[in-house]
């Protein structure tokens, strides 16, 4: 049984901070299976070579059923753990974050690192866009010109955006509406274009509203 919602992140993100000159760069990227996050991660330990430490979690599936976590070198539990947490309290999936830390010469310790670890992944998804990925229905329209305005009208109304439009002999427009709403916006374009109007409709998916 699949979930009817779930959040992610749409882009790449970043945030930093610096704990007693050990400055904490939390990179936020959107994942959707374990090779693409541990694609990632080899790109940021690349990019971050001269950094001591590049600690990860992630979270991947619409049930959040994939975690994964490394401490990459940290004491057991200071690093990865806190990340982890960071994205399970936020109720992301799909999420990549990898906090890359320059050491600068004062220890933390684990209480410390537990704190820090976490506020840049905190930071890191402060700065980060978050959309909610409801299942939802795409519509094809198909519509004579004398229809345009009022379908037009009514889709502004509801908030509809329109994907893709096509003036041939007629007019076809496609949308995506979330799918508990698709039969009653099916229902209103028919009653509104006196079922001048041609509505097929496509397979059930997850979209971003």
């Amino acid at each position: 049984m699949s979930v009817n919602e779930y959040k992610i992140v749409k882009k790449a993100a970043q945030g930093e901070i610096t704990e007693k000159k050990s400055r904490f760069i939390a990179n936020v990227i959107p994942v959707t299976s374990t090779e693409m996050a541990e694609q990632e991660i080899a790109r940021i330990s690349k990019e971050y070579w001269d950094a001591r430490h590049n600690c990860y979690a992630f979270i991947i599936g619409e049930k959040s059923e994939l975690s994964r976590c490394s401490d990459n070198g940290e004491p057991s539990g200071t690093a990865g753990k806190p990340i982890l947490e960071v994205i399970k309290g936020s109720g992301l999936t799909n999420v990549l974050i990898v906090v890359t830390r320059y050491f600068g010469g004062v220890l933390l310790g684990t209480g410390g690192l537990v704190r820090a670890y976490t506020q840049a992944a905190q930071a890191g998804l402060a700065n980060s866009e978050i959309a909610t990925m409801k299942k939802a229905v795409p519509l094809k329209l198909k519509l004579g010109y004398d229809m345009i305005n009022t379908v037009q009208y009514y889709l502004r109304q509801e908030e509809i955006t329109v994907s893709r439009e096509e003036y041939g002999a007629d007019v076809e427009m496609d949308i995506m509406v979330e799918a508990d709403l698709s039969s009653k916006i099916s229902d209103d374009l028919i009653q509104k274009t006196n079922a001048k109007i041609e509505i097929t409709k496509g397979d059930e998916t997850y979209y971003a509203f």
